[in-house]
């Protein structure tokens, strides 16, 4: 039987996972890199090319390595919960030298077109049309896997600025922000409060004379560190939380966290309390922000209304003399090999499950990571990746198109009752419901009341403790063998990096509150399950 040749575009994160992920199933993979690296978002250049992420020097992992990291490779214990841009790298190359996967990418070798071939309706296949060193190749693949992610093309908005054009400071788009230095003594407005725009407005704020964080609607703002100091991603994404929050109802959920992060600083007080509830709009992680604004080197403003040539007007009528305008306006969802053939794609991305066009007449086209998890990239793209490669073998079939347009409507409706009306909203997925969804397809969700019958101290954990992505290589196709022991070991790899300077403490208390929180936890757990099996029959 002839092995099926993929074509995977990028070697970021996702692009990693997917080749990996051909070679498990015996699929020949081949990676189209333009750049001369692998890593994607995480490789700082000085820089960047255009048309390629773009990133700052200090940029630092908004989630912990537990969540982070591949499902089957697990991030060294000694590195720290949350990694430097120069860490991920590390752990990428390690990743590809382990797993071999270097020799299946094309460096410097950019995607020009990817058309369907005249015999698609039979045969799937594609014409997929490359340049390297300005010779262009036509080759024909039996699958394609789209991991090109989405911070490539920026979203600079400058027509919704009025004066910009007669400002005779300099302004640029945060893409193109490397480090603070050059902004020493200046006054600076930073526009949009999204994570890149907070880091910005925080690291600049040091040095500038002045910052101005102008926001249209405010944010929540989380930092990294949660309770006892441990990671926050690692101490909320548990599934008995998320069993917790299915009973609860959302606006009890919404009081109980907003309450919480007002505990830390108060969002009225500090300029910051949008009018949308926490769980309806995408939320800020900056560590920096509540420091930087207390101290006064930033100061929260609403929109800018327009510019003058030596100052930017905001909405509230207060006038800011400025030397440089930084836009953290976001990016374009873009994808210009496919030259907007609308017999693949519609014009709002409309994708099964995130991954796979439903217009297709044969399902040999997917995309990797073009979603917003509520945490990490990794495990998720990664599960997709395993899913895509059991379709393109056959293993796995998909829903009919009806069925298939059905979900993606169904899901649309659910986004726009939930969150506010913003395109990065309509790709954001809840991370352990996304992770279950795409592992039942898969067939490697684990099965909790199986593990609480055979392995009691496994399921307590897969249970209580964070929901990395090991729980998906217990069973089913691509079972790893580590997975059991990179549960049960997790804790202790949060704990290796923070312990320099080791104490010694009584254990005894701490040994009887672990049996009391046990016990409560098997309880609440089998309630769980019953109203959770109640409320699916209903």
């Amino acid at each position: 039987m002839t092995v099926k040749k993929i074509a995977v575009i990028g070697a970021g994160v996702s692009g990693l996972g997917a080749i990996k992920s051909c070679l498990e199933e015996g699929l020949e993979p081949t990676c189209f890199e333009k750049s001369s690296d692998i890593g994607g978002l995480w490789r700082y250049e000085e820089t960047p090319e255009s048309g390629r992420p773009g990133i700052y020097k200090s940029l630092t992992c908004n989630t912990s390595k537990e969540m982070t990291g591949f499902s089957d490779f697990p991030i060294p214990d000694h590195y720290p919960n949350y990694m430097h841009n120069t860490k991920m790298m590390e752990y990428l190359r390690m990743y590809a030298r382990h797993f071999g996967l270097m020799k299946h990418i094309q460096f410097q070798t950019k995607v020009c077109s990817i058309r369907k071939r005249p015999d698609f309706s039979s045969s799937g296949q594609w014409d997929v049309v490359v340049e390297a060193d300005e010779v262009q190749k036509t080759y024909i693949f039996d699958g394609i896997m789209v991991c090109s992610g989405h911070y490539s093309e920026k979203h600079f908005p400058l027509q919704d600025f009025p004066g910009i054009t007669k400002f005779q400071g300099s302004h640029l788009h945060s893409w193109e922000y490397k480090h603070p230095g050059n902004f020493e003594g200046k006054r600076v407005v930073v526009i949009g409060i999204g994570n890149s725009g907070a880091d910005v407005a925080s690291e600049i704020g040091r040095v500038a004379e002045q910052v101005f964080l102008s926001t249209r609607r405010g944010a929540w703002i989380w930092n990294r560190v949660w309770d006892h100091g441990n990671p926050m991603d690692a101490t909320l994404f548990t599934r008995y939380n998320r069993a917790v929050q299915k009973v609860c109802p959302t606006y009890l959920i919404n009081r109980q966290i907003e309450n919480k992060l007002n505990l830390r600083f108060n969002h009225a007080s500090y300029g910051l309390l949008p009018q949308h509830r926490i769980l309806d709009h995408r939320t800020v992680l900056s560590d920096d922000l509540p420091n930087r604004i207390i101290t006064g080197k930033v100061q929260i403003k609403p929109n800018v209304k327009e510019f003058t040539s030596t100052s930017a007007i905001f909405e509230d009528g207060t006038e800011e003399n400025i030397d440089v305008a930084i836009f953290a306006t976001g990016y374009t969802l873009s994808f210009p090999f496919l030259n907007d053939d609308p017999t693949i794609l519609d014009s709002q991305y409309s994708m099964f499950k995130f991954v796979f066009p439903p217009e297709l007449e044969k399902p040999t086209l997917a995309f990797i990571g073009i979603l917003q998890p509520a945490g990490a990239v990794i495990p998720t793209s990664e599960l997709q990746s395993r899913w895509v490669v059991r379709v393109f073998t056959g293993l796995k079939k998909l829903p009919s198109k009806k069925d298939m347009m059905a979900d993606i409507d169904r899901k649309r409706r659910k986004m726009t009752k939930n969150f506010t009306k913003n395109f990065r909203d309509s790709r954001r997925v809840q991370f352990i419901d996304y992770m279950d969804e795409i592992a039942s397809e898969l067939g490697v969700k684990p099965s909790l009341l199986s593990l609480f019958l055979w392995d009691t101290k496994l399921a307590k954990e897969i249970f209580c403790g964070p929901c990395t992505s090991y729980q998906y290589r217990l069973q089913g196709p691509g079972k790893w063998a580590g997975a059991r022991a990179a549960i049960l070991t997790q804790r202790e790899r949060m704990l290796k990096p923070l312990r320099t300077r080791v104490l010694q403490q009584s254990q005894t208390s701490l040994s009887r509150l672990f049996w009391v929180k046990s016990i409560c936890v098997v309880i609440f757990f089998f309630v769980s399950m019953l109203a959770i099996m109640h409320i699916t029959s209903h």
